[in-house]
This record gives C-alpha cells, sequence and structure tokens, in this order.
C-alpha cells in the first residue's frame, strides 16, 4: 500500500500507519471482531464517495446530484440480498452494529416493551439490553443463559418468553463456540408471537459460505456488522426477511424509518461503496474455501489445545471461535503474557463465572485472520503449542483476591513478563511464522 501524500502532509500520521502495519504483519491476531479487509475494500473506503453528502435513501435524496450515489447504494443492497436468500429487504446505511440494533429494537418496540437476550456473563452483548447501554433505557431486557454443558438452555429460553411475553427475542453469542439454534428459537418466538433478531455478527461469513446455518427462513430480521468474518469495512446491514414481511408487511418500511431519521442522519458514502465491493468479493467460489478453512483450522487448533489440556468450552467448536477456561491465573496473565510473545487475544468471562469481567477466568480466541493469511493446520499446532509453552512460563502467577495485593502482584508479573527470556524466544518464532504469510502481498 502506497501513503505518499500522507507522508508528505503529515509524517507523523504516517509514521503510527507505518508503525500499526509492521505490528499486523509481525504478530498474530486472534481477537475475535478484528479481521483483514481487502485492498480493493480499503481503496473503496478512500475514495472520493467520502465527499458526498446523501441524506435519504436511493431515489429519494433530499440534497442534489446523488445519481451515482443512488446506483452504488441500490448495487449493495442487491448484492446483500443474493448473499443472503431469503432476506426481502436490506438496508446499508447503517453506520455500525450497536446503532444498527437499536434501529430494529426502535422499529419493533414501544418504549419498555419486553427484549430478551442472552446475559452478558453468558457471552451476551451490551447492546441487546444491558444496564450500561442505552438500549435499557428505553426498552425492558430479559436475560436468558447457558446451562451447566456451556449449551444454550432452550428449555429456560422457552420459560422465560411463555412468563415475560418478549416483543423481541435475540440470537447472538461473542464466544459461542457451537451452531446457533435458530430453528429452536423461531419454534420458542412463534409461541409467543415475538419477533425473532439474529445478530450475527460473528458469523456472516459463514453463513454466506454455506458452513454455517442459515438464519434467513427462520429469523424476521437479522443484522450483521460487516468487518468480522466477512473481511469487510466496518458498518453493518439490517435485513428483513420474507419471514418477517409475512408478520408484518411494514416491517422494512419501520426499520429504514428508525435508520433514518431518528437514528442518524447522512450515510457513509465511502463505507456502502465498501460493503458493495465487499459482497461482491464474499459471492465468489474462494470466499466460501476461505470459511471452510477457517473451521476446520478452528477444530484443529481446539484439539491441539485440548490435548494440552487446556479446558476449552463445550469441548470444541462448530465455528471460528474459541473459548478456553485459565482460571488459575485469570484471562489478564495469559492475554499479557501472549501479547509479549506477540499472539494477540482477549481475556473474556466464562459461563457462571466467578470473577468479574475486568478480571475473568477465560480467553477468546479465534482463526479467520490467520487462515486469511494462508495458515494452515501445521500453523494452528504451532500456535498450541506456544500456548502451552507461554501457560508454563506464567503458571507460578496465581491471582489475588486482596486488591491491594493484586496491585503489587500484578506489577511483579508485568515486569516478569517484559523481560522474560522465553517469551520473547517465542516471539523472534512468531515473526519468523508471520513474515512467511504476509497480509498483503
Amino acid at each position: 500500500m502506497n501513503f505518499e501524500n500522507l507522508q508528505k502532509t503529515d509524517p507523523t500520521c504516517y509514521d503510527f500507519v507505518m508503525d500499526e502495519m509492521e505490528r499486523q504483519e509481525t504478530s498474530l491476531e486472534l481477537i475475535p471482531s478484528e479481521c483483514i479487509a481487502s485492498l480493493s475494500t480499503i481503496e473503496a473506503l478512500g475514495s472520493p464517495f467520502t465527499n458526498k453528502y446523501s441524506e435519504w435513501y436511493a431515489n429519494k435524496r433530499y440534497y442534489g446530484w446523488n445519481e451515482v450515489v443512488d446506483k452504488v447504494e441500490l448495487l449493495a443492497i442487491e448484492r446483500a440480498k443474493q448473499a443472503f436468500p431469503w432476506v426481502a429487504h436490506a438496508n446499508v446505511q447503517a453506520y455500525s452494529g450497536s446503532p444498527a440494533n437499536l434501529a430494529v429494537y426502535n422499529a419493533i418496540c414501544d418504549a419498555w416493551e419486553t427484549i430478551m437476550w442472552l446475559s452478558l456473563s453468558q457471552w451476551g452483548h451490551l447492546t441487546h439490553g444491558h444496564p450500561v447501554s442505552a438500549t435499557s433505557k428505553f426498552f425492558n431486557a430479559v436475560q436468558y443463559w447457558l446451562n451447566k454443558e456451556w449449551y444454550i438452555d432452550l428449555e429456560e429460553v422457552e420459560s422465560l418468553a411463555l412468563k415475560h411475553k418478549p416483543k423481541v427475542i435475540v440470537v447472538w453469542f461473542t464466544a459461542y463456540s457451537r451452531e446457533f439454534p435458530f430453528k429452536e428459537f423461531a419454534r420458542i418466538a412463534e409461541k409467543v408471537w415475538a419477533y425473532l433478531l439474529a445478530d450475527i455478527s460473528h458469523i456472516s461469513g459463514l453463513v454466506i459460505s454455506g458452513v454455517h446455518t442459515s438464519p434467513s427462513p427462520y429469523c424476521d430480521v437479522i443484522m450483521t456488522t460487516t468487518h468480522k468474518t466477512l473481511k469487510w469495512p466496518r458498518g453493518a446491514i439490517i435485513m428483513t426477511t420474507e419471514k418477517g414481511l409475512q408478520k408484518d408487511p411494514d416491517l422494512a418500511k419501520k426499520i429504514d424509518k428508525s435508520v433514518f431519521p431518528w437514528l442518524q442522519w447522512g450515510p457513509h458514502n465511502h463505507q456502502t461503496l465498501a460493503i458493495a465491493v465487499a459482497l461482491w468479493e464474499a459471492l465468489q467460489p474462494e470466499f466460501k474455501e476461505m470459511n471452510q478453512a477457517i473451521v476446520q483450522n478452528s477444530r484443529c487448533l481446539a484439539n491441539e489445545l485440548i490435548n494440552s489440556w487446556f479446558e476449552i468450552a463445550t469441548w470444541g467448536t462448530d465455528n471460528h471461535l474459541i473459548l478456553m477456561s485459565v482460571w488459575k491465573w485469570r484471562g489478564v496473565f495469559m492475554q499479557e503474557a501472549l501479547d509479549t510473545a506477540w499472539i494477540t487475544l482477549n481475556k473474556n468471562t466464562v459461563p457462571n463465572d466467578p470473577c468479574t469481567p475486568f478480571n475473568p477466568s477465560g480467553i477468546r480466541m479465534w482463526t479467520p485472520i490467520m487462515t486469511m493469511r494462508g495458515m494452515r493446520e501445521t500453523e494452528m499446532k504451532k500456535v498450541a503449542s506456544w500456548m502451552l509453552r507461554v501457560a508454563e512460563i506464567v503458571k507460578d502467577f496465581e491471582y489475588l483476591e486482596d486488591k491491594e495485593m493484586r496491585k503489587a502482584r500484578l506489577g511483579e508479573f508485568y515486569k516478569f513478563i517484559e523481560s522474560n527470556n522465553e517469551l520473547h524466544a517465542i516471539r523472534a518464532e512468531v515473526k519468523e511464522l508471520c513474515l512467511q504469510f504476509p497480509i498483503y502481498k
């Protein structure tokens, strides 16, 4: 990638870009929610479409000279409907996932009507009714949970739905490594006349590729962000299915009005263009092959970790994601030590975690970026071996409950990992591997 103009105009920010590019090229990125946008997508994001203001929707603009922008938006909508069969309407203007979810709730619910969602501590999301989110200010939220085996407790979901009669039931999980049970949720939603919203932000690339069940035949509304397994730009798409329109013929219109003008104003046209480009890439055969490899890599990595005596949630995975319990050290020790070794993932709660979200008992990882770089099972085995080595390095740093003792112990820990020769040796091995699989060839 060429940043000559930036280098001339603002050398400081140019250096930031170069530093970040080097970090990405020489380290392993395993954090879910991050991906690699294609060069075509990045070029679209940097196009002159960023200059144009286009209030309202295609063919209905308030401002003039939006003919080309209209073509872009209509193309993105058509390609979204190609990618997700049984989708009757798509809104591609939502800025991101959080406002997109809020727009859906507003379109369907009146103030203080009930939405039902997975508890945040059980891998739910803030935007589905958590008290710190704006969604809790406008809607009543009821939580459902996982069972003791860390699977969705469908009996409890049905019991809660019959009791609370929610207007919307949300199917969404940030760290669930098994198939999302859309059909089972649809059966429950139909019993209480609830709308079923599938937030497939994490699995949408798998869905398009046919390696995960599609929510389209079962759900009324589908929302996905565009920057996870889709390897697209950051943004969101809200899709109304044929089933949703049968329930309410005006549902798509209500969602469009909820996005604009209720929640946001002019769309980001460069983002819409980039989504259209990325949708075209997602419709190609190689995209399906890549997502098949993502799942294969995920299963391989999970099996290798299990063979190394790590505790994996549900003892395996059906998708791109793995959650691992490291209760003794807490996730913070593993996250920081792995970060020092240039393997980046995130600490994460596990179901029924006795610890806080700030010091949880688990770590969360996924395989898409490694797969997109060309890594396969041989490399997954190396990653698992590095994790085992890191766990051995930090095994004596048990988490302390006393706040002052914990603060002192963490200080010792950070000094230890910064100067640990074994971690630096792993870092060199990681860098050597990464340079064999460049992101932008």
